[in-house]
């Protein structure tokens, strides 16, 4: 978005407008109003596709008159994770460094008596601005530029906190690396902590979590944040206080209808309870635990087996719950045999399903064209292995 566009936004006829076409089909609107040089058509039908995406991201701030991009939107952290996100910090003051949409910002200002937001883009740091004179929001200080200048103007200890969402575009395509991230975290690791105590990063929930002190010495915990089973965020936190090379915390936390938690003591047995044979239950844990690597933890706390040494598959005789993830009803479990596999489907009337697989020489893509097994969101074929190492599958429904 221009700055151009954005200022035409800003016409109390534009947003009316926009407010009375919230409901259309953006393209809709688009193709009934083209050609009006007097209204900055392109730009309203972004505002309205947007609001229709925020109202599932964002449910409680897109109550207000909010102006978005749609880039800024993609990448904006969800509502939900945003505030859970921010209740990590408080104090005085916090600098977020890459202040985007400004739903991080927001959430940061109901904790911290000041913060300051970067933005590189004019554009964006003026809608982000414009939202939060909306939303009554007069304790957050604008600063347009690049945000390791910003940050450098400072004085040592500044702030109390420091939050970063680095871009994790690289010549087009999404990169997980946080050196390939922009701004380098690894390279501005000294100079975050010179200015605030404490740091956290909002990283790629397709991070490799392992050996991430090597890159960031004051790495003190890693969070992995799930909503609704998916898994949005990585969280490092650095602390000028913690040890070099001291174990960080690694903690899954599952933000659903209700929280859960599961914290690694660091001293976890690396030994895997094994099912001899499945039971009656399957479960497959939430998102986050299974990124934070605790499924272990999390079966010895509920006493609970894994189907083999590999998967984050688990198993019991009676049903546990709640549990934190997905359950399901085993109805049939079988040795896989690709000969008679086909002819078992049948006998058991079984022609849609969702497919899943994990440690299976088949992909779900070439299960469901070679048996042609069409979708379903009514009963569940698990592709795997035994306690045995042998090819598996199971028939479940979800409880």
């Amino acid at each position: 978005m221009t700055l151009d566009e954005l200022h035409s936004l800003f016409d109390p006829q534009v947003l009316a407008l926009i407010d009375a076409h919230a409901g259309d089909d953006p393209a809709a609107f688009a193709l009934r109003f083209h050609g009006r040089s007097d209204l900055p058509v392109r730009a309203i039908a972004e505002q309205i596709a947007c609001r229709k995406k925020a109202a599932v991201k964002l449910p409680s701030l897109s109550r207000f008159p909010l102006l978005y991009t749609r880039l800024a939107l993609e990448q904006a952290s969800g509502e939900r994770a945003a505030e859970w996100k921010a209740s990590l910090m408080q104090g005085r003051r916090a600098i977020d460094l890459t202040g985007g949409l400004g739903i991080d910002t927001l959430f940061l200002a109901r904790r911290f008596e000041h913060v300051v937001s970067c933005e590189r883009s004019e554009a964006l740091a003026r809608l982000a601005e414009a939202n939060r004179r909306v939303m009554g929001i007069a304790n957050v200080e604008t600063r347009i530029g690049d945000s390791e200048e910003i940050l450098a103007d400072y004085a040592d200890d500044s702030f109390d906190w420091v939050l970063v969402d680095p871009a994790r575009r690289e010549h087009g395509g999404r990169s997980a690396g946080l050196q390939q991230s922009s701004p380098d975290v690894v390279r501005l690791h000294d100079l975050m902590l010179r200015k605030a105590a404490k740091v956290c990063i909002k990283a790629s929930p397709a991070l490799e979590i392992s050996g991430l002190e090597t890159q960031l010495p004051a790495l003190s915990a890693i969070i992995a944040v799930s909503v609704d089973g998916e898994c949005k965020e990585v969280l490092l936190l650095l602390d000028r206080a913690h040890v070099a090379g001291q174990t960080p915390k690694v903690r899954a936390v599952c933000l659903g209808k209700e929280t859960f938690e599961i914290v690694s003591s660091g001293s976890e047995p690396p030994d895997r309870a094994v099912a001899e044979t499945p039971g009656a239950w399957l479960y497959e844990p939430d998102a986050a635990i299974i990124k934070a690597r605790l499924t272990g933890k999390l079966a010895r706390q509920m006493q609970l087996e894994f189907l083999n040494r590999t998967v984050d598959y688990l198993t019991s005789a009676d049903r546990v719950e709640p549990f934190p993830g997905r359950s399901f009803r085993i109805e049939e479990c079988r040795p896989f045999r690709q000969k008679s596999f086909r002819k078992e489907l049948a006998e058991l009337e079984i022609t849609n399903a969702a497919v899943q697989r994990r440690d299976f020489p088949l992909s779900v893509e070439e299960l469901r064209k070679r048996y042609k097994i069409g979708e379903s969101s009514e009963r569940f074929l698990f592709f795997t292995k035994d306690a045995s190492g042998d090819l598996i599958w199971l028939s479940c429904r979800k409880a």
